[in-house]
């Protein structure tokens, strides 16, 4: 299990990586938000190096997507991982999640 962290890895390219769950998640809230709001416009989200989530997971990119809007940031999720997914068709989240269909 690795520690789960958000970092930017461009100039307007964040990358969220680790184990998503109730342990990580109010740091990783802390951070996104941080590093939304010092963002540029468009902002990719990179979930690729998401080891395992629960709902915290998606709880987080509701969140960030919020904080997104807030800064007037547009914000794209691409790399979304399978359990992810899964978590958002059973949640009716797919269609209003940002994913972005290219390959990461």
């Amino acid at each position: 299990m690795s520690e789960a962290q958000i970092e930017r890895s461009g100039e307007a390219e964040l990358r969220l990586r680790g184990v998503l769950d109730y342990r990580s998640g109010p740091a990783l809230r802390e951070a996104g938000r941080s590093l939304i709001a010092g963002g540029r416009s468009p902002l990719t989200l990179d979930c690729s190096a998401v080891e395992r989530s629960s709902s915290v997971g998606l709880s987080l990119l509701l969140a960030f997507m919020r904080d997104a809007r807030a800064a007037g940031v547009e914000l794209r999720v691409t790399g979304l991982p399978d359990d992810m997914q899964k978590i958002a068709r059973v949640s009716g989240l797919m269609d209003i999640l940002p994913l972005d269909a290219s390959p990461v």
